[in-house]
């Protein structure tokens, strides 16, 4: 008899309309290839050769002000430039070129060097969600701006050039391809039933608790049913909201506490710093109404087994589809049996 659990299948992503492959078996294979180094986890909470701490000096020259809350600036190497040429090149309708221009910005999240959000206070997360807010007003604001990406890159093996808590914003004059991916399963959903394709899809995940993780008033943290990582996320906004600036001051509020605890559960799980890309989705701006989307936020870890064996997207998943060996099943229970104190916290009380 086919089961979920024990036999190999395909799943469908609503929110792309990609399939992919899921082998619970492969979990049993032994591991004989690459075991990556733990990075140092014992920062200062000050450095005075790191870019991004208060009254440092950047690499282009700029000083940093002594900042005490998250602070802001434009990238000193933006992948997008504001004020780049505009233009299209296309040669025998095969190579194709269209200029894109943008705003690229980076948020340090706390002036303290040695400091990420699980060992953030909450009040502290909500000050970054405030800024996420404002930010997002500022850059919506610039009328050719299409598109506004909110991100984190945390450790050094998902490619992150410096250990301060930090994140980035990229505004572009295009919409992303992900995005027009998810523009266009959750129009199709929006105009079959008139209702928001994650609000379907998030009560029915409430109403089965398999693959939910965490969940507060106004937010759920689940591994989603067609996960790719390993410890994938998919956090949820209760209300169905296009943009982060429509949050009201209790999901606010509500957003740091569930951030810190997804956060939290995630460096419990192997008691290392945990790495991830993670970002929001939300409606293009300045572009009419988009009353399909519904705000949501990727985290997509790389770890699979331990602090040191990492999923990877080579072979297959490069040239055919992605594939995944733990289940999201299997993964959202591991994550739940954390506990939400950080382990670090936990060896200072019993020390």
């Amino acid at each position: 008899m086919f089961d979920l659990t024990q036999y190999s299948h395909r799943r469908l992503n609503l929110l792309t309309g990609e399939w992919v492959l899921v082998s619970p078996h492969r979990m049993k294979r032994p591991w004989q290839g690459k075991v990556e180094d733990l990075p140092a986890d014992n920062r200062p909470a000050y450095d005075q050769h790191c870019y991004l701490c208060p009254g440092n000096q950047r690499a282009d020259g700029s000083v940093n002000p002594n900042y005490t809350k998250p602070f802001t600036f434009v990238n000193d190497f933006s992948a997008l430039l504001a004020d780049g040429p505009e233009g299209d090149y296309e040669e025998a309708g095969l190579l194709v070129a269209r200029a894109e221009n943008g705003i690229c910005k980076v948020i340090c999240f706390s002036p303290r060097h040695d400091l990420t959000l699980p060992e953030m206070e909450v009040g502290e997360i909500a000050a970054v969600v405030d800024l996420w807010q404002r930010e997002f007003v500022e850059l919506a604001s610039h009328p050719g701006i299409r598109y506004i990406q909110i991100f984190e890159n945390k450790g050094e093996i998902m490619g992150c050039s410096n250990p301060h808590p930090h994140g980035q914003i990229w505004a572009s004059t295009s919409v992303p391809v992900e995005l027009v991916k998810e523009s266009v399963q959750q129009k199709k959903y929006f105009q079959q039933y008139g209702s928001s394709l994650l609000s379907a899809y998030l009560e029915l995940e409430l109403k089965k608790q398999v693959r939910v993780v965490l969940e507060n008033e106004h937010f759920a943290a689940l591994v989603p049913f067609w996960a790719v990582w390993p410890y994938e996320i998919l956090l949820v906004s209760k209300r169905h909201v296009q943009y982060i600036t429509q949050f009201t001051e209790a999901e606010r509020l509500a957003l740091a506490t569930i951030l810190k605890q997804l956060t939290t559960l995630y460096d419990n799980l192997f008691h290392v710093s945990f790495p991830y890309s993670a970002g929001m989705h939300q409606a293009p701006v300045n572009n009419g109404d988009s009353p399909e989307w519904h705000w949501h936020m990727h985290f997509y870890p790389p770890l699979l087994r331990s602090a040191t064996v990492k999923k990877f997207m080579v072979g297959y998943e490069m040239l055919a589809n992605p594939q995944r060996d733990i289940t999201p099943e299997a993964a959202a229970e591991k994550l739940r049996a954390q506990s939400l104190v950080h382990y670090k916290q936990k060896t200072l009380t019993n020390a």
